[in-house]
């Protein structure tokens, strides 16, 4: 459901989709290629959330930004997801920014102020907790979140590291095809 907010309603890329059973609402963009499955809710209420391109966000993620306090104030600080960015499955995202290439692992937690810097996997189950900033290129893990290291081959694999844009894209064009036939979008 694409809901409109207090005078904002989302703007989608068409080629990005949009799953009829997930909820996108207010001051929400979401770029090209990119994929919101069923359960998803991204909620642009009280600031702006801005989705890069190719972004896949799994089922029953939440994406949300802004704190009550800042509102009240009038400040409207937006949540940023960069481009190739995967959200999985059940993730919550309520921080100030997810870097391009990085991977918020399932079921993990982004809490406010937080920042992940490029090229980062956050691994499943994760807290990443208010305001901690997370250099770019780090394995992240833990209650609270800690960082571990530098990713190894095999985690910059899941960040997509290596792949080739073209490749990615003609994936996702097939892959989004495939969703809107089975959804009854076509």
């Amino acid at each position: 459901m694409i809901e409109s907010f207090a005078g904002f309603t989302p703007r989608i890329s068409p080629s990005a989709f949009v799953h009829p059973l997930a909820l996108v609402r207010g001051d929400v963009e979401i770029g090209e290629l990119s994929i919101v499955h069923a359960g998803a809710v991204i909620n642009g209420d009280l600031c702006a959330v801005k989705i890069g391109d190719r972004v896949l966000i799994e089922d029953n993620c939440v994406v949300h930004a802004g704190q009550y306090e800042d509102w009240q104030r009038g400040l409207r600080t937006p949540l940023v997801i960069g481009d190739d960015v995967i959200l999985g499955h059940g993730a919550v995202v309520h921080c100030r920014k997810v870097g391009d290439r990085s991977l918020v692992g399932m079921n993990s937690t982004v809490l406010h102020n937080a920042e992940i810097g490029d090229n980062c996997v956050i691994a499943a189950g994760a807290v990443v907790v208010d305001g901690q900033q997370i250099e770019p290129g780090s394995f992240v893990a833990g209650l609270p979140a800690k960082t571990r290291g530098r990713l190894s081959e095999r985690q910059a694999m899941w960040t997509g590291e290596g792949l080739e844009k073209a490749q990615v894209e003609a994936y996702l064009i097939d892959y989004i095809q495939k969703l809107r036939d089975a959804s009854g979008q076509s």
